[in-house]
């Protein structure tokens, strides 16, 4: 579309917004068009957040106003931004599973008869009106525990479109999807935008963005760098990423191969169920073994319960030549065996303990059982901070308050300050710019030059041809496949992850 033939709903000029150490953002200036998809990108703590928390009301900015519709205001707080027909749709799961679609869609809205009871017919009904002008295939009865991980973030599409908005904003919308359930998502953004709404845009997946972007504004320290016009889907990624991180990136890193040792983990005869077939691998000193396979194909259950998180029905592994069955991860973790899991903010991360704290969370009694002797702790932590480049303020600095690389980052450190030797990574740089990617994937490959050994599991297939050994495809919940060396493609990984019938 030309953008410039359309109405500008939302504008903002120069907004600051700053917390204790950190300036969030500085004189940003934005504007979006009605209908038009405005993608946002930049390094996490570039300031998208911040920026999406201000439109929202969920933060209040330092100076600047906000135009919405030619009205121009301070600040916004949550119920104005809603009722000026703004909503915000996140990555993290905001739907209740045992409900149903139709329920999911209407909840704390819901639509009810002269008796005062919630009218389902018209719940079911007007959900499938929704669904229907979507063109996509969606029951509203359904239960939202029984769809796909696509089909559940139509639902929290669906939610948003059943306040009639004026400005939808996505934060990642395809961030945990195939490559085929993202089309089907980049699909109804378009669609969405056909029927006037404005849509602002924010992923790290520069291929997606450019494939849907009709604008492209760059953010970088909380500062605009600058507007790209897209119309014709053909800006150069290289001048994007440029931007982004102020020097020269490679979208794809070329890892630096290591010298592999004995076996120091074999899976025997694993069995995640009584009819499952049985799972069998070996992992080796030095080596980084990627697992493929699609989203549901049973990819995180099989590290899951070699990490003791999961219950097995058979089998047993050989951990250094011994025979171990850890029930829990307590007990792995004691073996030497660390999980780094996809969900860092839910399972990774205490986010209200400070970088020390969660350091330190499976090591305590490095320093004392009883009393612990904190000044040897903190400069401990902070070797590591300096060694993994975490950006903070401060070691007191609660996570929560560092960007998705620093949080990712801080994970690691965690299992660094323990000294483990395998590390399970699940989806290692989900939802992380380009530029700490990169960081990610120099300290993956510094593990295992110092004789770690990693299990990475990625959707992401450039990811797992750069960075693996060896690749085992897993397809229902089976190892379909072993594919080494150059024979590590994209095509060959995609053949063995789907089942033709």
């Amino acid at each position: 579309m030309n953008v410039k033939d359309s109405e500008i709903i939302i504008q903002t000029k120069k907004l600051s917004k700053s917390f204790p150490g950190v300036k969030a953002l500085s004189d940003f200036s934005f504007e979006l068009y009605q209908g038009e998809i405005h993608c946002l990108v930049g390094e996490n703590g570039a300031g998208k957040s911040t920026f999406i928390k201000l439109l929202t009301g969920a933060l209040h900015p330092d100076s600047g106003e906000i135009i919405f519709n030619g009205k121009s205001f301070p600040a916004l707080d949550p119920h104005t931004a809603q009722a000026l027909g703004i909503q915000v749709i996140y990555q993290e799961n905001i739907l209740v599973n045992q409900m149903s679609v139709a329920e999911n869609i209407f909840v704390g809205c819901e639509k009810t008869n002269r008796f005062g009871l919630i009218d389902y017919k018209a719940i079911f009904g007007e959900a499938q009106k929704i669904i229907d002008s979507l063109g996509i295939h969606l029951a509203p009865k359904a239960l939202v525990e029984s769809l796909s991980t696509a089909d559940q973030q139509f639902v929290k599409i669906i939610k948003a479109l059943a306040l009639n908005p004026k400005v939808l904003i996505m934060d990642e919308p395809t961030t945990m999807f195939n490559a085929k359930d993202a089309e089907k998502v980049l699909k109804l953004v378009r669609d969405i935008t056909t029927q006037g709404i404005s849509v602002i845009y924010i992923s790290h997946n520069l291929k997606e963005v450019s494939q849907i972007a009709d604008r492209i504004t760059v953010l970088r320290d909380g500062q605009f760098v600058n507007c790209h016009n897209n119309e014709d889907k053909n800006v150069d990624l290289n001048v994007i990423t440029k931007e982004m991180v102020g020097r020269p990136v490679s979208i794809f890193y070329e890892r630096e191969k290591s010298e592999i040792g004995d076996v120091i983990l074999e899976v025997e005869n694993l069995k995640l169920t009584r009819s499952s077939t049985p799972i069998n691998f070996q992992l080796r000193r030095g080596e980084i073994l990627g697992i493929a396979g699609m989203v549901g194909a049973g990819r995180t259950e099989i590290v899951r319960a070699i990490f003791g998180a999961d219950k097995k029905v058979g089998g047993t592994l050989v951990y250094k030549g011994k025979r171990v069955n850890p029930r829990n991860p307590a007990e792995a973790i004691k073996l030497g065996i660390g999980m780094i899991t996809e969900d860092r903010q839910k399972t990774g991360l205490v986010l209200s303990m400070n970088i020390i704290e969660n350091t330190t969370l499976v090591g305590l009694n490095k320093f004392g059982r009883i009393i612990l002797k904190l000044k040897k702790e903190a400069q401990a932590v902070w070797n590591f901070v300096e060694k993994l480049n975490i950006k903070t303020p401060s070691l007191r600095k609660e996570v929560q308050f560092l960007s998705g690389g620093n949080q990712q980052k801080t994970v690691l450190a965690k299992w660094l300050y323990k000294d483990i030797d395998v590390l399970i990574f699940d989806e290692p740089t989900r939802g992380i710019d380009v530029n700490s990617k990169t960081e990610i994937y120099k300290l993956m490959s510094q593990l295992v030059k110092n004789g770690k050994s990693i299990i990475m599991i990625s959707s992401d297939l450039i990811e797992l041809i750069a960075m693996s050994d060896r690749v085992l495809v897993v397809r229902n919940g089976a190892i379909s496949s072993e594919i080494q060396g150059e024979q590590i493609t994209e095509k060959n990984i995609i053949a063995n992850a789907i089942e033709v019938n």
